[in-house]
C-alpha cells in the first residue's frame, strides 16, 4: 500500500466546538519548561557540554569539557528565574503546566515542592534534556520508561503528560505505545487537540508552541526586548479572542523556561501580557490535564473506517459505485499515495476523479453510456442504481406528467443518436424545470463539448455521492 503517513486535513474547514468551560472564547496554556540540572553536561554522563536556548550567542558544545559559563545561565534559571516566576504566576492565580525533565526535578526538590504546593501540573519532559533524533528506537523506549520511573519516584505521582521537545520521528508513538499518558505534546500542528491512533491506543496530542515561545530570546530572528514578546503574545491573543467571539474558540500555548522570561528584562513582557488577558471576560487559563479531561469528556475519540486504511477489496466495495457501474476507477485509486487527507469525501473524490480522468477516452465512455437516461425506461422499470433512483426522485423526476415523459424520452433518443452517450446531469444541482432547460441547450452542442461537458457532471454527482457517506 502506498501511504502518506503526514495529516495535511486536520480538522479542515470544520473544527469542533471546544466548547470550553464557562463559555471560554480561549484557553490560554502556560508551560514552563524546568530543565535545569537536566541539559547537557559532562557532570550528567554525556559527551560534551549544552549549547541549546542560553544567552551566549553562537554556543557549541565543547566535548569532554564542562561549560562553566553555560552552566551558570543554567542555574541562574533554577536559583532565580523560577522563584520570580513562580511569584508571578501565583500572584496571578494561573496554574502552570510544568514540563519538568526528571533529572532536573530530582536535582531541584525545593522547586518541586514549590510546583506541588502551588496546584501546578508536573507533566515529563524526557529523561534528560537532550536530543532524540538520533536514538535507536529500543534506547528511546528505555528512556521514556526511566523518565517516568524517575519521574514518579521524585515527585510522587506518575506525569500524566509527555513532551520530549527535541523528540524524533518515533517519539509521539513510543509515548502513545507507554500507555499512560492522558496527553502528548510533540507536536505544532494544530490549535486545538485532536486524537491519533497507535494501534489499540487512542491518544490525545494537545499540540505546542516553538513561536509563542521565549525560546525566541535565543534564537534568530528571536525577540531582543520584553515588548517585542508581550507585542507578539497580545497578537495571537487578540485574533483568538475575536475567532472566539464568532463561535469558534481555540487554544493559545505559551511556552517559558526559567533561564530565559525569569530575566527581569524579559519578565516585564510576560508580565504586562498576563495583565491585558485579564481584562477579558471569557478567558480560561488551565493546566494542559485540565484541557486533556475537559477534551476527553467533551469530544471523545470515535473510530470508523476510513479510506487510506481499508484494504483495496474493502475500499472497492465502499467506492466502487461512486462512478456508475465503474469499480475499476476505485481499484485504480487505491494504489494512489493515499493518507489522511483523503479520508474525507474530498479526499476520495480527488484520489477517484484523478483515475478517471487520467482513463482513456474509450474508458471515460464507457462510464458515461453506464449512467441511464433520465426518467428513462429503466426508471420506469425500477432498474436503476440505489444512488441514481434516489437522486431523480430527488429532483421529481420519478413523478413526470405523461407529456414531460414523452418530452424526456424523445430528448434522450435525439440525445443518444447525436452524441453517442447518455445526457448527463448532477440532478441534485437542479430541478425539474432547470433539468429540462439544461437539456434544450445542451443537446445542440458539438460532441467533445457535450463529452468535455458530462464527464463534469459525472465527477459532480460523485462528488454528492461521497458527501452522503464521508466527513
Amino acid at each position: 500500500m502506498n501511504r502518506y503517513p503526514r495529516n495535511m486535513i486536520g480538522y479542515g474547514s470544520k473544527a469542533p466546538d471546544a466548547a470550553w468551560p464557562g463559555g471560554g472564547k480561549v484557553a490560554v496554556q502556560f508551560v514552563l519548561n524546568y530543565e535545569e540540572g537536566g541539559e547537557n553536561c559532562t557532570l550528567h554522563g554525556d559527551a560534551a557540554s549544552e549549547a541549546f536556548l542560553s544567552d551566549i550567542p553562537g554556543a557549541a558544545q565543547w566535548p569532554g569539557q564542562r561549560h562553566w559559563n553555560m552552566e551558570s545561565i543554567y542555574e541562574y534559571g533554577a536559583r532565580a528565574g523560577f522563584w520570580r516566576l513562580h511569584q508571578l504566576f501565583t500572584g496571578a492565580g494561573i496554574p502552570l503546566t510544568i514540563y519538568g525533565v526528571a533529572t532536573a526535578l530530582a536535582r531541584s526538590p525545593a522547586q518541586v515542592q514549590a510546583m506541588k504546593d502551588a496546584g501546578w501540573e508536573i507533566a515529563s519532559h524526557g529523561l534528560k534534556w537532550v536530543e532524540h533524533k538520533d536514538m535507536p528506537e529500543e534506547e528511546e523506549r528505555v528512556a521514556i520508561a526511566e523518565a517516568v520511573r524517575l519521574h514518579t519516584e521524585v515527585v510522587g505521582e506518575r506525569p500524566r503528560g509527555w513532551y520530549t521537545g527535541r523528540c524524533s520521528v518515533n517519539t509521539v508513538r513510543l509515548a502513545a505505545e507507554e500507555g499512560g499518558f492522558d496527553y502528548v505534546s510533540d507536536t505544532y500542528d494544530d490549535d486545538l487537540p485532536h486524537w491519533m491512533e497507535f494501534g489499540g491506543r487512542d491518544q490525545l496530542i494537545i499540540p505546542y508552541t516553538l513561536e509563542a515561545n521565549d525560546m525566541r530570546f535565543a534564537t534568530a530572528p528571536g525577540y531582543i526586548t520584553g515588548e517585542q514578546f508581550f507585542q507578539y503574545l497580545k497578537d495571537a491573543f487578540d485574533v483568538l479572542y475575536a475567532e472566539g467571539e464568532t463561535g469558534a474558540p481555540k487554544m493559545m500555548s505559551i511556552g517559558l523556561h526559567c533561564r530565559l522570561i525569569g530575566r527581569p528584562g524579559k519578565i516585564a513582557g510576560l508580565k504586562r501580557f498576563i495583565d491585558y488577558i485579564q481584562g477579558f471576560e471569557g478567558v480560561w487559563c488551565p493546566r494542559r490535564i485540565d484541557i486533556a479531561e475537559h477534551w476527553a469528556k467533551t469530544h471523545p475519540h470515535q473510530r470508523w473506517d476510513r479510506p487510506s486504511q481499508m484494504t483495496r477489496e474493502d475500499f472497492v466495495a465502499a467506492y466502487g459505485s461512486i462512478f456508475e457501474h465503474s469499480p475499476w476507477i476505485a481499484d485504480r485509486a487505491f494504489d494512489l499515495e493515499l493518507g489522511p487527507a483523503h479520508d474525507c469525501a474530498a479526499g476520495v473524490h480527488n484520489a477517484l476523479c484523478r483515475m478517471f480522468r487520467t482513463a482513456s477516452e474509450e474508458e471515460r465512455l464507457g462510464v458515461l453510456t453506464a449512467h441511464p437516461d433520465l426518467a428513462g425506461k429503466l426508471a420506469t422499470a425500477g432498474r436503476l442504481t440505489a444512488e441514481s433512483t434516489s437522486e431523480q426522485a430527488g429532483a421529481g423526476l420519478d413523478m413526470l406528467t405523461d407529456e414531460e415523459r414523452d418530452t424526456f424520452t424523445r430528448l434522450n433518443t435525439d440525445y443518444v443518436e447525436k452524441h453517442g452517450f447518455p445526457f448527463i446531469i448532477a440532478v441534485r444541482d437542479h430541478n425539474k424545470a432547470s433539468i429540462m432547460e439544461s437539456f434544450h441547450r445542451r443537446i445542440g452542442n458539438d460532441r467533445a463539448s457535450e463529452f468535455a461537458e458530462a464527464c463534469k457532471q459525472v465527477e459532480r454527482i460523485a462528488q454528492f455521492r461521497l458527501m452522503d457517506l464521508l466527513p
